[in-house]
């Protein structure tokens, strides 16, 4: 049985990783983790989401006897995680965006010490999607033009989407392409004719659509869509809890879902 800690409990994904983490058999969730001044700290997490006490209590610090801890926080939160997971040689899930390029360093250094997996998508059915982005690009050549579309509700700040970037950047890696200089942003005016080797990034913001991503290649006379519909975020929460499974007792290094799923072989 995996001993888990949750980082972020409080939150919209952190509440959903603690309540499907108490149903999962294979599950044992000694506790969470919020920020110092949080104002419910020492709250069995069983009532902070509804149900009934399970022994295990917010805090502000880490249980040293967890296998593995996830984190869905923010960038400051996840700051703190690596550094009391690297102190108590706790593996750490991270499913936070938003990280700049030094935080990417500190997940560098920490996973020296610890096994880290990060993803800016925890659904399998996104992962997968990744890979088979990929593998179209690769196979069918600079012939075919790429655009990527991405929907989100209304409310999403963030564009284009952390996923649909993870797209173009599988895309990149399977054709030698610069992220940099492939992407373009929308087109507008009276110049906006395709080049040759771009990747167009279209996003929609409307209503309550938990997330949709299609990656279209398309050549004279005919054209290949691969698309993937969330319909319920709890996808993301149960990739999580998978990852974090899969993740207890390997060595240090960086993972991703792809390992998970078995991807790379």
């Amino acid at each position: 049985m995996t001993k888990l800690v949750i980082y972020g409990a409080a939150g919209r994904m952190g509440r959903r990783l603690v309540s499907l983490a108490i149903a999962d058999p294979n599950l044992q969730l000694l506790g969470a983790v919020e920020h110092a001044d949080y104002d419910q700290m020492g709250l069995d997490v069983g009532l902070l989401v509804g149900l009934d006490a399970v022994g295990a209590v917010i805090s502000s610090q880490i249980d040293p006897q967890a296998d593995v801890a996830i984190d869905f926080s923010t960038p400051a939160a996840t700051r703190q995680a690596l550094a009391q997971c690297v102190e108590k040689s706790v593996a750490l899930v991270i499913g936070t965006t938003g990280l700049d390029d030094a935080d990417q360093q500190r997940i560098d250094e920490a996973a020296k010490t610890v096994p880290i997996l990060q993803a800016p998508n925890m659904s399998l059915g996104v992962n997968l999607l990744f890979a088979l982005a990929a593998k179209a690009a690769a196979t069918l050549g600079a012939d075919y033009d790429i655009e990527i579309i991405e929907s989100h509700h209304r409310f999403k700040q963030d564009a284009p989407s952390g996923t649909a970037l993870g797209i173009a950047e599988a895309i990149c890696r399977a054709t030698d392409r610069d992220m940099d200089t492939a992407l373009v942003h929308g087109r507008s005016g009276t110049d906006a004719k395709r080049e040759p080797g771009q990747i167009g990034m279209h996003a929609l913001r409307m209503g309550d659509v938990v997330g949709e991503h299609t990656t279209l290649f398309a050549a004279m006379g005919e054209r290949l869509e691969l698309k993937h519909v969330a319909t319920d975020r709890d996808i993301f929460v149960r990739g999580a809890l998978k990852a974090a499974q899969w993740l207890s007792g390997k060595s240090p290094g960086r993972y991703h879902m792809a390992d998970v799923l078995d991807l790379e072989s």
